[in-house]
């Protein structure tokens, strides 16, 4: 009983250690984006004035609105042509026999192992050919190089899994393949798209290098671009308020998220790992 007690005690305070590692940073943001002058480099735990003219001040001094825009605009689409084509993908990939598939399988994968900048110089041709440069859809299209790969791996995975029978049963009645995709198989996938949107729109939300890359204009940049752009005259003279306000402001988005859909995606991160 005893050797229980410790185990339960060890577990609790392990989780202890690990939540407090995970969530100070993100505390120490918060306090200092309170903070104004002197203060913040003020070593106490809570401002002894807090302030929100970090706050006030991000979005009157900066264009920062126009920049949140711009990454839900860009993150949002990402997230929208990579469910979909990945949709059409998984079923051509995981319902239908046909010879190369796993190769195929395999060059889709290897696609995301090449670094990003491995690809700058080539994506920067094709998008100034195409005419995209300095526009989101240059963004969007180069976060899809990314984030295509990984959505249709894993959903081929979660594809395979569904019942043969609920696709007999849908051709004897003579549904479409769309309707069959979109209307049958797309429900059950649920847990695993929400699980796989979520973490493509984080790659994309979260993406600086394109984005600073194929954007020169205030107009069309997205919000890690633009925190890393806010500086001032010296070191000592960077406003950190702002910094902590704008990376409060970006992350705050990402939480709720995660928050509002975590049990879609446990379930959709650990369906298929225990079969029956």
């Amino acid at each position: 009983m005893k050797k229980n007690i410790w185990g339960v005690i060890g577990f609790y305070a392990a989780s202890l250690v690990v939540l407090v590692y995970a969530l100070f940073p993100f505390y120490y943001a918060i306090i200092s984006s309170l903070k104004n002058g002197s203060a913040l480099f003020s070593t106490s735990l809570w401002p002894a004035h807090p302030s929100l003219a970090n706050y006030i001040a991000i979005f009157k001094e900066q264009s920062f609105g126009a920049n949140l825009t711009n990454s839900i605009f860009v993150a949002g689409g990402v997230v929208a042509f990579s469910l979909g084509l990945s949709m059409l993908a998984a079923y051509a990939l995981g319902r239908v026999s046909f010879r190369g598939r796993g190769t195929l399988m395999l060059c889709i994968l290897a696609v995301s192992m090449f670094p990003q900048v491995a690809l700058l110089s080539g994506l920067f041709e094709l998008i100034r050919t195409l005419g995209l440069y300095d526009s989101l859809w240059a963004l969007m299209l180069s976060d899809l190089i990314f984030t295509l790969p990984f959505t249709v791996w894993v959903l081929v995975t979660f594809m395979r899994d569904l019942p043969k029978e609920i696709e007999e049963a849908a051709v004897m009645d003579g549904v479409g393949i769309f309707t069959l995709i979109f209307r049958i198989f797309l429900p059950l996938l649920w847990p695993a798209l929400v699980a796989t949107g979520l973490l493509a729109f984080i790659a994309a939300w979260n993406e600086f290098l394109f984005a600073l890359t194929f954007t020169l204009s205030n107009d069309e940049r997205t919000v890690p671009v633009a925190i890393a752009l806010i500086s001032g005259g010296s070191s000592f003279e960077l406003p950190w308020g702002l910094l902590m306000a704008a990376s409060v402001i970006v992350t705050v988005p990402l939480i709720a998220l995660v928050l509002i859909f975590q049990r879609h995606i446990v379930s959709g991160l650990t369906a298929g790992a225990v079969k029956g």
